[in-house]
């Protein structure tokens, strides 16, 4: 027996840390678990049966970073627990499970955001992997005069690829200022910022002229955890965030109460219409009192470019 039900799920993992992509299936005896990549050619990722996992044909590339949940393995669990994630791990997965009750095959898309930081007054914004060459320009929000005349790095890699990358040194790092760095192909743009302000308890999400009717929006927590869901005007609340939600923007933005240090973390705002989806990530750490902000802001159209990763450099 084969079913014919595809589940399809979007995932966004963190650059480096540890990430559950989701699979579960009716559980039965002598489960078979496979776990594929479907990028250029399909990997093999993981694969489970005999009651143990079997890795004689895993690809290189995923060792020894991928394990499953063995204990609830029986309780049809098959989720892939993903170390270490890297940019490359950033694609379709495929989990293919079966049993004596039947097949199922469940699609993952696997998104890496770069965590934003920054460290006194050097940002450096870069991304790798692209095609067609592309173009790296900074703006600020509010619109300053500041001219920037830090010099873009391109390369271009075997593959016929293109690594990207630029340095700015900020002028004033206490100022409320917006960076923003864009970069961009004929086709398609990714953007980030870092905002260096204190914020009281006001997490953004894009920008104002985004209005909700057009758009489903999510919020989510470190990734994972739902915070609110609103489609058509109907807005759910989980149950864990009603006493810190106190009201949500026209434009998606997130207004938070009673907040503790229980609600430090990474906010991500899901902005979503069938033709395109928008991405906001903030984190927040509170400082005597106050909340921190970083944010990194994305834009996706039908085809998605590459990752920009943002590092720092203390300049002296």
């Amino acid at each position: 027996k084969h079913s014919d039900l595809r589940i399809n799920t979007d995932v966004s993992c963190v650059f480096m840390e540890s990430c559950m992509l989701p699979c579960s299936f009716q559980g039965g005896a002598n489960p078979v678990i496979h776990w594929f990549l479907l990028n250029r050619k399909e990997l093999h990722v993981h694969s489970y049966y005999h009651n143990q996992d079997q890795l004689s044909l895993q690809d290189q590339h995923f060792k020894p970073r991928t394990s499953l949940f063995k204990d609830q393995i029986s309780r049809g669990n098959a989720s892939l627990q993903l170390t270490g994630v890297k940019v490359q791990d950033q694609g379709r997965y495929r989990c293919f499970t079966s049993t004596v009750t039947g097949d199922k095959e469940s699609f993952i898309n696997l998104k890496v955001d770069v965590d934003i930081h920054q460290v006194e007054n050097s940002i450096t914004c870069s991304s790798e992997g692209i095609y067609p060459e592309p173009e790296l320009t900074w703006s600020t929000n509010p619109p300053s005069n500041m001219t920037f005349n830090t010099p873009t790095r391109v390369q271009q890699t075997e593959q016929q690829l293109y690594n990207i990358s630029s340095s700015l040194i900020l002028s004033d790092p206490g100022t409320d200022v917006v960076y923003s760095c864009t970069i961009s192909t004929r086709r398609n743009k990714r953007r980030a910022a870092l905002k260096n302000s204190e914020l009281e308890t006001s997490v953004l999400c894009i920008s104002s002229n985004i209005s909700l009717t057009d758009f489903s929006l999510v919020w989510r927590f470190n990734h994972h955890q739902i915070i609110l869901n609103q489609t058509n005007g109907n807005r759910t609340v989980s149950e864990e965030w009603r006493q810190h939600v106190k009201s949500v923007s026209e434009s998606g933005s997130l207004m938070l109460q009673d907040v503790t240090k229980k609600q430090e973390g990474t906010y991500t705002c899901e902005l979503s219409s069938a033709e395109e989806t928008y991405i906001s990530n903030t984190s927040l750490k509170i400082l005597k009192g106050k909340i921190k902000s970083r944010e990194e802001k994305s834009v996706f159209g039908r085809t998605q470019l590459n990752n920009i990763h943002f590092q720092t450099n203390t300049v002296k």
